[in-house]
């Protein structure tokens, strides 16, 4: 089974926000899901990003893969960057 932190969408047509998920790579892209991992909302002046750290720093431990999308929100809530930073230390937890 292979992982992927990505987005799904939800809300009314032409109101979209997103929901950043750990889901299966064979799900759907607004089908099952593994654990909700935050919150984009791309339609507020500035645009809302949420992340929960932990969660998505021990997915990215595990080795989740990620889009592309949610690639350029982890970068920008700074999640990606802690992760990188303290990768040994994340990867020594996770085996361990």
């Amino acid at each position: 089974m292979s992982v992927k932190i990505r987005l799904s969408r939800a809300g009314a047509k032409k109101k979209p926000f997103y929901h950043l998920v750990a889901a299966d790579s064979r799900m759907p892209r607004d089908g099952r899901f593994i654990e909700l991992l935050g919150r984009y909302d791309p339609r507020q002046e500035p645009s809302l990003v949420e992340v929960e750290s932990e969660k998505t720093i021990k997915w990215l431990a595990r080795g989740a893969q990620t889009s592309a999308q949610a690639e350029n929100l982890l970068k920008i809530s700074g999640v990606r960057q802690e992760f990188d930073k303290n990768k040994k230390k994340y990867l020594e937890e996770v085996s361990s």
